[in-house]
């Protein structure tokens, strides 16, 4: 006789849950943490955060999922402690040491390497990463003492600005684009000051428009009463893109993954080409990309089909 308990079907939740990563757990872990406990059927988060780091990692249930890949193309915003004087095996606090220098830099120094970091610049990824080589991750290399050439890749720090300055301790505010890794930065700022370096901490505070508003630890949202008042609608995800809003009739062409020609007589339509968010009413039907001459191409699509 099978004994075994009976599992709980999982739920259709929609939504995207502002999540503060704890330190020491993967993103992964996190997620389905958050998932077990909204009972979700569908889940997916919008890029990793190190074990180590902390912060925000929105995670996207249901109908969300389709627009996570916006947040995975969006600039992120960080605050990093950087330790001076210490090099490490990983670039951060996981790694062993590998070497220590003395430290010695005035602020003004710190200042004039920051300078030089703005803007476009080349990375080389580290070892410890989950990039593939050959099928099998960076880091998996890494553990087995291996190092392999890697090419560096161009990324842009659209801020860096000194947060404060407690030597060995230096605090950065750090804005960058997607594929930046800010345990490369902090080596490559001690390195341009002859001392070397590793991240001692890591905070995602922003990912393109989401902000730690309405962040919630894990520890909050396993004892809220009714955790589901938590999520964010799915159009948090798309807030940069600009909104059209259709007719019932229009909608239903939309939804049936027609091309639309928009008159003005039609609908308002926003000044710019590009990616926009569309609306039947308050409801969001999806993405869509509005080109010349008014012409919506549908994108990405809510399954759920609105009452007219």
């Amino acid at each position: 006789m099978n004994s075994r308990p009976i599992k709980k079907p999982r739920d259709l939740v929609d939504g995207v849950l502002l999540l503060d990563k704890p330190v020491g757990l993967s993103s992964n872990d996190a997620l389905i943490k958050a998932k077990r406990v909204l009972n979700a059927k569908k889940a997916g988060h919008t890029g990793t955060l190190d074990p180590f780091a902390t912060g925000l990692l929105p995670l996207c249930f249901g109908e969300a999922t389709k627009f996570s890949q916006d947040l995975l193309e969006a600039d992120k915003t960080y605050e990093a402690t950087v330790h001076l004087g210490i090099m490490t095996t990983t670039g951060d606090t996981e790694g062993e040491t590998i070497e220590q220098r003395e430290v010695d830099v005035t602020r003004e120094e710190i200042e004039a390497v920051l300078a030089r970091f703005r803007g476009p610049i080349f990375q080389v990824p580290p070892m410890y990463s989950a990039l593939k080589r050959d099928g099998k991750a960076l880091y998996e290399y890494a553990r087995e003492g291996i190092t392999l050439e890697r090419e560096a890749r161009p990324v842009t720090i659209h801020g860096l600005s000194l947060v404060e300055y407690n030597a060995p301790f230096l605090k950065i505010l750090v804005t960058c684009s997607k594929g930046t890794y800010v345990r490369v930065l902090g080596e490559d700022i001690g390195a341009a000051l002859g001392c070397g370096a590793h991240l001692n901490a890591l905070r995602r505070v922003q990912v393109g428009a989401l902000t730690v508003e309405r962040m919630i630890s894990l520890e909050d949202l396993q004892a809220h009463p009714d955790p589901l008042s938590l999520l964010a609608p799915v159009d948090a995800l798309l807030s940069s893109f600009p909104a059209v809003v259709l007719t019932p009739e229009l909608a239903r062409r939309f939804l049936n993954g027609q091309r639309l020609a928009l008159g003005k007589e039609d609908v308002s339509l926003p000044a710019g080409l590009g990616r926009v968010r569309v609306y039947l009413d308050s409801k969001l039907l999806g993405t869509a990309k509005l080109q010349e001459y008014g012409i919506l191409a549908p994108e990405r699509l809510i399954a759920v089909q609105p009452a007219d």
